[in-house]
Formats: structure tokens, sequence, C-alpha cells
């Protein structure tokens, strides 16, 4: 268990400014970025004891950021 947020800059540094260009510009790549970061949230502060939660859901929590971190990686390298 990190605690350590992930955030998607922190995640692809080399790609901060397209990230920025396309949260701005492409309305499905801001929507995937705000469900990530509110994904990303809730893990987190599950982790820290904030708002604990059973490990059924922490994993389907995590699974869902995966799946979301690879599709605006997509987006990002296509």
């Amino acid at each position: 268990m990190s605690n350590v947020p992930h955030e998607l800059a922190e995640e692809f540094p080399e790609q901060a400014g397209k990230i920025h260009e396309m949260k701005t510009g492409n309305a499905h790549f801001a929507k995937l970025f705000d469900e990530y970061h509110e994904v990303n949230r809730a893990i987190h502060r599950a982790e820290t004891d904030i708002e604990p939660t059973d490990d059924f859901h922490m994993e389907e929590m995590r699974k869902q950021r995966m799946r979301l971190k690879d599709e605006l990686y997509g987006m990002l390298a296509g």
C-alpha cells in the first residue's frame, strides 16, 4: 500500500504539456481526466484511513484507476 497519490502529471511528467492541452481542448479526455482523479483521491482517502473501505472495493477502485490511466495514456500517445 503506497499512500502516495498517483497524480497524472507525476505519472507521465514528459506529457505534462500535452495533458494540459488535452484537458482544455478535448472534452472526452477532460471527462476521463476528472474521473481518474476522483477515483485516485478516493483510493488515497481509503489508504490513509480517512474513508476506510473493504478490500474488494479497494481492488475495484484500483482496477478502475488503471483502466482510466491506460485509456488516458493511449490518448496522450496517439
